[in-house]
């Protein structure tokens, strides 16, 4: 194979005589593009596949050898070149097209197989340089290549060296340009690599293109068998600036793909399963969850995450807290020198995306629904959401004496106070605070249980006797008794903007009605986020806490300082 491209590349070499402008970017010399040709085809063939190259080939050749006999003369002779120049201009341009074509194959197949990372215009003399680079050399811009520091005095070339002598037409030696910079002193000169020790090294003159801006380098390398070098990082050419002839080039090492010196670490958590805990309040699966604990702990993880469930702690009375699994596990991830991130989960698991457990709110908190609905989200059609506490009670005493607040900072304190000594170990590194569906500030607007499905707009959620009764204060306040009103045409759970007479465009949610219920259904939402906040604020002072916003359709998690 590499005998064919050899000919085909020396064949379209002798024919280009009357170029048109097409031919490569490779410039051969005159005395050896037969003995180079040779061993360009000979390096190019890295990292590509055998069977591509080989059907290629062979294809390449037959089509090659059709178009020569349909454009020669048919009685022969040695004057069809000069007699028909047209049909001689088409033969060159067809070999063109096909050497083209064949050198993109190999490229494609370094890029592919061999992994390297070449230009969208590279040629032949790109190819070597890599090669060159990956072997541990060093290959400067103006042609030079030499082995790197690392290589130290190793001599250079192996049983074949003799096949890979420097060419008769190579440029005579000079001594370096004392603008070279970049180059440690370790380096040898290049007097010395060229007097001896460039054994097994082809340096052909460099081509004009090294110079032109903005190229890469381009050296041609051939090595001999036997040669072992270890891969390194290559230096890079920083600038080359040409002065009456002379390069001056400045060369910089190239930084490690995983340097990051300087930037700031970046912790990583993993969430635990919502199952890990079970309705007792004890790991379901002990074993199990050590065993992935330590896996985690082996890919150098900083810590985990897990929600600490409300109806799991205070499922069956008011203030009666159980902590037993949540200690254990507190207990294993410190064996493992982890860390710990919990989340106060005040609403219930189940429902939602990615819930595979059902994890309700506390028992005494439902019985309390049941003959009190209204401390539930309450959508126009009168349907309850269960998920979480209507933000109406939150300065309501409707939870056996307490209101939901209370309630909330209650847990926080109590978990503040079982876990002291994890928190002065610095096990746990942080407490989320949950505020909402899903633990979100945000309104349960769009719950999948009662019909909605994206992309719906959803309903509000303010029709428990509560809210309601605070929208008509504050109507009142305002002066506008009739406004403590929900608006009657913002649509059902999956209606369109358009399709209603509220959001639409110049619709009634720019009107005064409209501004002022929608400022007081978004407040509540913010007061709602600051009095929790606040609370949890006392309750884990010191402790970096976190809460979770829903904007702009995405979640985001805001970083609090306690």
């Amino acid at each position: 194979m590499a005998t064919d491209m050899q000919k085909l590349i020396v064949t379209s070499e002798e024919d280009d005589e009357e170029g048109d402008g097409t031919d490569m970017d490779v410039k051969e010399e005159d005395g050896d593009s037969e003995n180079r040709a040779k061993h360009i085809a000979d390096q190019a063939m890295v990292g590509v596949e055998a069977g591509m190259l080989s059907d290629s080939f062979d294809d390449q050749f037959q089509y090659h050898h059709e178009v020569q006999d349909q454009v020669s003369t048919p009685g022969g002779g040695s004057g069809g070149r000069k007699c028909r120049p047209l049909e001689e201009k088409e033969r060159t341009k067809l070999r063109e097209r096909h050497r083209r074509a064949i050198t993109a194959r190999i490229l494609a197949g370094l890029r592919r197989h061999g992994n390297y990372n070449l230009r969208v215009r590279a040629d032949i003399n790109d190819v070597i340089a890599a090669l060159a680079r990956e072997a541990g050399w060093v290959v400067l811009p103006d042609g030079t290549t030499f082995p790197s520091r690392s290589q130290g005095s190793r001599s250079v070339g192996g049983p074949s060296a003799a096949a890979t002598q420097t060419s008769s037409h190579q440029s005579p030696q000079q001594e370096p340009p004392p603008s070279l910079k970049g180059i440690s002193p370790g380096y040898p000169t290049s007097v010395e690599y060229n007097s001896g020790q460039m054994k097994g090294l082809l340096v052909p003159s460099p081509s004009p293109y090294d110079l032109s801006a903005g190229a890469h380098p381009q050296t041609s390398v051939m090595m001999g068998d036997g040669v072992d070098t270890p891969r390194i990082q290559p230096l890079t050419a920083g600038t080359v600036d040409t002065i009456n002839v002379k390069q001056i080039v400045d060369v910089y090492p190239k930084l490690s793909e995983r340097e990051f010196a300087g930037s700031a670490y970046v912790p990583v958590y993993v969430m635990l399963p919502l199952g890990v805990m079970n309705m007792k309040c004890e790991l379901a699966d002990p074993d199990g969850l050590l065993q992935q604990l330590r896996a985690l702990k082996s890919a150098d993880v900083d810590g985990v995450k897990v929600d600490c469930w409300w109806g799991i702690v205070e499922a069956h009375a008011p203030q009666e807290y159980n902590w037993h699994g949540y200690k254990k596990l507190c207990q294993i991830v410190r064996q493992l020198k982890l860390k710990l991130q919990v989340i106060m989960s005040f609403h219930e698991c189940g429902g939602n995306v990615g819930d595979d457990v059902c994890i309700p709110l506390p028992h005494w908190v439902a019985e309390i629904g049941r003959s009190n609905p209204d401390i539930f989200f309450t959508d126009k059609e009168g349907r309850r959401n269960p998920e979480c506490l209507s933000w109406g009670i939150d300065k309501e005493r409707v939870l056996r004496g307490r209101t939901a607040v209370e309630v909330y900072f209650d847990y926080m304190r109590s978990f503040r106070v079982h876990f002291d000594e994890f928190f002065d170990e610095g096990v746990i590194s942080m407490v989320e605070i949950g505020l909402g569906p899903c633990g979100e500030l945000r309104y349960p607007s769009n719950p999948v249980k009662n019909g909605w499905r994206y992309p719906g707009i959803g309903e509000f959620q303010c029709y428990d006797q509560y809210l309601m009764r605070s929208l008509r204060k504050a109507a009142e306040a305002r002066g506008h008794p009739f406004w403590s009103r929900v608006p009657d045409n913002c649509g059902s759970y999956n209606s369109q903007p358009h399709e209603t007479g509220f959001f639409c465009d110049g619709g009634d949610y720019d009107g005064y009605h409209g501004r002022f219920f929608l400022n007081w259904y978004s407040q509540i939402l913010v007061d709602h986020g600051d009095l929790v906040l606040s609370l949890s604020k006392l309750a884990f002072e010191g402790t970096c806490t976190a809460a979770k916003v829903f904007i702009g359709g995405t979640r985001q998690l805001a970083m609090l300082q306690s």
